[in-house]
């Protein structure tokens, strides 16, 4: 028994208002399930949750108790507080789709595959622009993917855009391989968000692959980050929004990037002693083990 149910037995808990604006009873387990999966440990996740749970208000947003416990868990370790806060830094890398493009192409090299971005790929029936193209000659397979970017948190891609990408890759899946070689094998519709209920069924159906966050469940972008250790520069505590931006705008996406040059700092003109901290995040954020839950 975790030590939020020894206190609370079935003390009834306020209804708070998710993103999308519905409505759902505040979870303390869940709350702490996804400090643990940020690498927070148990006791300091279960303490977090209960300073929480003993001032939320019927009506709170998700939001608002997102960014308490995000205040709290930097305070403990900011290298676990800037995973924890990875979805956000994902909608931070907007507001165009480049960023977001760049950062899917860097986990997919280092998950071991060759890529392109912004293709031209010549289907049965019209040539289309793919926004990601990559081949894994180890497995022999080569895949396309169509990317939808937003930095709505409450935004999920829903059915009609399945029903355009499917229809999309398959007129590129019709190409006469007798007239010339055809392209790719796979295709996969990914969003830095999540997906309707009606757009998952819909890919389940017609076979569209799927990847966004917290899907597929046993797969999603969340865990491939994670294994990766491919995490947008975004998600680090120490900088400024300004200084985010500039180094995104510099080509300076991903935290293993910046660690392995950290000559990317130099436009920032930093105080050495800042440097040295931004750093230690990083490096702190890149040894937490990974987490498959």
């Amino acid at each position: 028994m975790t030590l939020l149910r020894q206190n609370f037995g079935e003390q009834v808990l306020p209804t708070i208002i998710k993103a999308d604006g519905t409505q759902e009873v505040f979870d303390p387990e869940r709350l702490v399930t996804s400090l643990i999966r940020a690498g927070a440990g148990a006791y300091t996740a279960e303490r977090i949750a209960k300073t929480i749970t003993d001032t939320v208000v019927p009506g709170a947003a998700s939001h608002e108790i997102y960014s308490r416990a995000f205040t709290l868990l930097r305070k403990e370790a900011r290298p676990v507080a800037a995973r924890y806060a990875l979805r956000r830094a994902l909608l931070e890398l907007g507001p165009s789709g480049h960023p977001f493009e760049d950062f899917i192409s860097h986990l997919y090299r280092a998950e071991g595959w060759q890529v392109e971005t912004r293709k031209l790929i010549r289907g049965k029936c019209v040539q289309h622009e793919v926004d990601f193209y990559a081949s894994h000659r180890d497995q022999n397979e080569f895949l396309a993917a169509e990317l939808k970017y937003h930095n709505d948190p409450s935004y999920k891609t829903d059915l009609k855009v399945a029903l355009y990408v499917k229809s999309r890759f398959d007129d590129i899946f019709a190409c006469d391989s007798s007239i010339r070689e055809c392209p790719i094998d796979r295709g996969i519709l990914i969003t830095n968000t999540k997906f309707t209920s009606e757009a998952i069924a819909y890919a389940q159906c017609s076979g569209v692959e799927l990847l966004g966050w917290g899907y597929p469940a046993d797969n999603n972008l969340f865990m491939r980050m994670s294994r990766a250790k491919v995490y947008p520069i975004t998600a680090l505590t120490g900088f400024s929004q300004a200084e985010k931006r500039m180094l995104i705008e510099r080509g300076t996406i991903t935290v293993d990037d910046m660690v392995q040059d950290r000559r990317a700092l130099d436009p920032l003109h930093l105080p050495s002693e800042k440097v040295g901290e931004i750093i230690a995040e990083a490096e702190g954020l890149l040894s937490i083990p990974h987490s498959d839950s």
